[in-house]
């Protein structure tokens, strides 16, 4: 049976709507809170929020597209999330938290003894808010930290930040998908980025679409999986200034090292974990005209490697954990 969930999108939410999504939070039944793209008062906003801190096992929260929308609400979801414990994932895409809003809920998200996913994707973030998020991917051996990181779309981020973020991700040991598409990296981040992964022990998702890569940055990712071991299994270099054929070539590496795996795992390890059934994991935006469109989403497929671009594991493990 399907975990309870409340998924709304792009409506004005009336007082007596707030107040029954209030009521389902109280009680043990709802995992799912979506209100993307949703209007509500500010007052209806905070009520949410100490819905979602009394909420027994709300497993994830969708906010994107504005909902939080100043640093009043950006100091009403710290709150929340201080008190909350039981919060898995939380999406914060197209919502201009700015470094201010990052620093508010900082101490919450590190400390929050259950958050795996962490969407903050289009938020106008700086250099300020990327060396706190480095702080949410502890070093190998610490404690757990972030498994799913997405920041498409920060422009304002600078190349040395960047290039922090890559150090910390090659000592992570919990990231397993990292999504970057739509930020100005280019090749020089690039490589610094196929160090990362060549070091990571975990991660499996990288996303480089639209980054400003040339051949030079798939040469060397080539390079990396045809000679050197990893876990990467989805590395996505559209929409750069990349051959059709060093793509091809990347993909069908990975995909080999995938049948692989899928050879040597054995049937308890492909079972229910491998359904999908939960909406997608993010918004997923390509840039037209300094706005943002969204892309349609495709089911995972273990037939078909490359279907894992568009959604994630992290989703899948959680259905079915709320299944059983």
């Amino acid at each position: 049976m399907l975990p309870a969930s409340i998924q709304i999108t792009g409506e004005l939410l009336s007082a007596a709507e707030v107040r029954d999504i209030c009521e389902s939070l109280k009680e043990d039944g709802l995992r799912l809170l979506s209100v993307r793209g949703c209007q509500l008062s500010d007052r209806d906003f905070g009520r949410v929020c100490r819905g979602v801190a009394e909420s027994p096992c709300l497993a994830q929260l969708n906010l994107n597209l504005g909902v939080v929308s100043g640093l009043s609400r950006t100091r009403h979801l710290a709150d929340a999330l201080r008190t909350n414990r039981s919060l898995q994932t939380l999406f914060l895409h197209g919502s201009p938290l700015m470094d201010a809003g990052l620093v508010t809920l900082n101490v919450a998200l590190s400390s929050h003894p259950t958050l795996v996913c962490l969407d903050l994707g289009d938020c106008m973030l700086g250099d300020e808010a990327l060396a706190l998020i480095c702080g949410m991917l502890p070093p190998d051996g610490a404690k757990s930290g972030l498994r799913e990181l997405t920041l498409s779309a920060n422009p304002g981020i600078s190349s040395k930040a960047w290039a922090r973020l890559a150090i910390a991700v090659a000592h992570s040991s919990q990231l397993r998908v990292l999504n970057l598409d739509y930020n100005s990296l280019g090749d020089r981040i690039a490589g610094m980025l196929a160090v990362a992964v060549a070091s990571s022990r975990s991660l499996e998702v990288l996303d480089l679409e639209g980054t400003g890569l040339t051949n030079q940055s798939a040469q060397v990712f080539l390079d990396m999986v045809e000679n050197y071991p990893t876990c990467l299994k989805v590395l996505l270099l559209g929409e750069n200034d990349i051959s059709p054929e060093l793509q091809q070539q990347i993909c069908d590496l990975l995909s080999e090292g995938e049948d692989d795996d899928n050879r040597e795992s054995t049937a308890t390890e492909r079972g229910p974990a491998s359904s999908c059934a939960l909406p997608p994991i993010r918004d997923k935006y390509q840039p037209i005209r300094d706005k943002y469109q969204p892309l349609s989403w495709l089911p995972h497929s273990n037939s078909a490697p490359q279907m894992v671009l568009l959604t994630s594991g992290l989703g899948e493990s959680l259905l079915a954990e709320t299944e059983m």
